[in-house]
């Protein structure tokens, strides 16, 4: 059972590697594909609550959002109310970006499912989400602060 997060690894390196190399055409650098259609997808959402979707640090998402601000995909516009919150918005070019990226995704995964009955990709699916509820929680949990005591003394 050891080798089951190494091939989720090894699955999630490679997926992210060919889109890497496959949106280097659309300007887009390494993982803001992510960030893109997650802002796509949530018209409004705030830097925190995304950076928790996408499970990253906060300065790993001010970067990437920088990145994509800059390069024109989003724009951060402030909240009507309180002026202080800047809610993230794909632009004309990001919206036009992301059909792209969703058909790449929905390639990968027909290629990643490929030979797989609809009860196996149901079955995968929700192991798959157990799996990722687990070390989310995990997540969550250090990035509070807490510590994990896994070694022997």
């Amino acid at each position: 059972m050891g080798e089951l997060l190494r091939e989720i690894g090894m699955i999630a390196r490679a997926l992210d590697s060919i889109s890497n190399v496959e949106f280097k055409e659309l300007e887009l650098t390494k993982g803001q594909y992510i960030y893109l259609v997650r802002i796509c997808e949530n018209p409004g959402i705030i830097q925190e609550k995304l950076a928790e979707l996408i499970l990253v640090d906060r300065t790993t998402a001010s970067r990437s959002i920088q990145k994509l601000e800059k390069a024109g995909f989003i724009e951060k516009r402030s909240d009507i109310v309180n002026k202080k919150i800047k809610k993230l918005y794909a632009t004309a070019k990001g919206q036009a970006t992301c059909p792209v990226i969703l058909q790449e995704h929905a390639y990968s995964k027909g290629v990643a499912l490929a030979g797989l009955s609809e009860q196996e990709q149901a079955q995968l699916l929700e192991l798959t989400e157990r799996v990722r509820e687990n070390i989310e929680r995990e997540w969550d949990f250090v990035k509070k602060g807490g510590t994990r005591h896994y070694l022997k003394e």
